[in-house]
């Protein structure tokens, strides 16, 4: 009988006289193990390649607006020394039109004005939350 017609579980074995003979074999047979195969190349992730692609990127745009903001600095200050100077004339500028504007108005309102104002008083009562108002208008 050759090899390959053995049937699973059953061995073919040397007695101590010499004679070959075919035998049960008592423990379970087991196929070999597997060989271990090289492992193969897999291929990089779309979020890897965007990643390693980005990190240099952002890295660069990070020091060239390091680098810009440097160089614009004294220019930034400069420029920001004039805007706080055109607040404070913009103030300084109303303020002092504000007072002009009411010292005209005092000079132009005392030449206008009768020996004496009138004196006018209202007096209005409503009742309830919803009530019609009613009112008298006195002149003095």
């Amino acid at each position: 009988m050759h090899p390959h017609e053995i049937p699973p579980g059953v061995q073919e074995v040397i007695l101590p006289s010499g004679e070959r003979a075919l035998a049960y074999s008592t423990t379970p047979t087991t196929p070999p193990p597997p060989t271990p195969t090289a492992p193969s190349a897999q291929p990089i992730p779309a979020w890897a390649k965007t990643t390693a692609l980005l990190a240099p990127t952002v890295g660069g745009g990070i020091g060239m607006a390091a680098v810009g903001l440097s160089t614009a600095a004294p220019g930034l200050i400069a420029m920001s020394h004039a805007l706080w100077s055109a607040v404070a004339l913009i103030a300084t500028g109303g303020t002092a039109a504000a007072v002009l504007i009411g010292r005209v108005r005092a000079r132009l309102g005392a030449a206008q004005r009768p020996m004496e104002r009138p004196h006018i008083t209202q007096h209005i009562t409503a009742t309830g939350l919803f009530g019609r108002a009613n009112g008298t208008i006195n002149h003095r």
